[in-house]
């Protein structure tokens, strides 16, 4: 019962927000902001150093990359289909001045190379984490990590999950860490 009142819930989340990324019309993920509390938890998961190579798939504001690459040093990218939030975390990367370790990259998540990726994040629907999954299965390294928030990548079997219960907004998260 539980789940499905959580299935509802995403569904009718992913209707009512603005679309964060689309490929062909169809949304990949609304724009739904996490919380910094748990993008905090979500890079400390993924095990990010100084001066690794780190990739938002679907950026939204940045907040996600500007974490990585002010507080935890990390050459981070994002990548956001969304021109109004490009323009805002670049600008906000920008006043920040992390242009050295922070960028966006305006385009399609499924176009990228993260081919150098030693970590990757995602907070994408089901379908749209389906989607990324052969591209990710191609091109990460040996030894990449990937912290996917509340959506699990389908066929791949996480080393560590985490529960968050309250994210100070009454909201519970789970996030997966896998290993290539």
């Amino acid at each position: 019962m539980m789940l499905l009142r959580i299935a509802a819930a995403c569904a009718a989340l992913a209707l009512s927000l603005p679309v964060r990324a689309q490929e062909k019309g169809e949304k990949l993920a609304p724009y739904y902001p996490t919380p910094e509390s748990v993008v905090e938890r979500m890079l400390k998961l993924g095990g990010l150093k100084p001066g690794e190579k780190m990739y938002d798939l679907g950026s939204g504001d940045g907040r996600i990359v500007i974490m990585a690459a002010d507080k935890f040093k990390a050459n981070a990218v994002g990548v956001e289909f969304d021109e109004d939030l490009v323009k805002q975390s670049t600008a906000r990367i920008r006043a920040l001045g992390l242009e050295k370790r922070a960028r966006i990259i305006h385009g399609d998540l499924l176009q990228q190379d993260y081919s150098d990726a030693d970590l990757i994040t995602i907070y994408l629907l089901p379908s749209a984490v389906e989607k990324a999954r052969p591209l990710l299965e191609k091109q990460l390294k040996k030894g990449a990590r990937v912290v996917a928030h509340d959506f699990g990548i389908p066929g791949w079997t996480p080393v560590k999950e985490e529960h968050i219960e309250d994210d100070g907004e009454g909201r519970a998260h789970t996030l997966y860490l896998y290993v290539r």
